[in-house]
């Protein structure tokens, strides 16, 4: 059973930068270079919100438009690691961010929560304004 771990959440003010990594661990039946991911984000009262994707490869990446130009989504594969860089930060960005992945064929080009199977825990991220 495939298991991501999310870090790097935390507390930061408007204009901030954090980044967010996700590991990867347990890839049983294909190699984690194989497997599409993406970060998604969610507030009390309010359902999952697909924030960024990419690509097995890395080779293409999929962003909401609210982080266009923000946030910055990159995957190592040499060390099972996804990454989610965001620079200028709003409170509305404030969330529980997760990390999702799935070998399927959409996984990676959608921010669509029922193409993941595979979940973190999730990290917080609170920004004050």
């Amino acid at each position: 059973q495939v298991q991501l771990t999310e870090s790097g959440g935390g507390s930061v003010q408007a204009g901030g930068s954090l980044k967010l990594s996700c590991v990867g661990s347990r890839y049983n039946r294909a190699n984690y270079g194989n497997y599409g991911m993406a970060w998604f984000r969610q507030t009390p009262g309010k359902e999952r919100a697909g924030v960024a994707s990419i690509s097995p490869s890395g080779s293409t990446t999929n962003y909401a438009d609210s982080v266009k130009g923000r946030f910055t989504i990159s995957k190592d594969n040499a060390r099972n690691t996804l990454y989610l860089q965001m620079n200028s930060l709003k409170p509305e960005d404030t969330a529980v961010y997760y990390c999702a992945s799935d070998p399927s064929a959409m996984a990676g080009r959608s921010l669509i929560e029922y193409e993941y199977n595979y979940w973190g825990q999730g990290t917080q991220v609170t920004v004050s304004s």
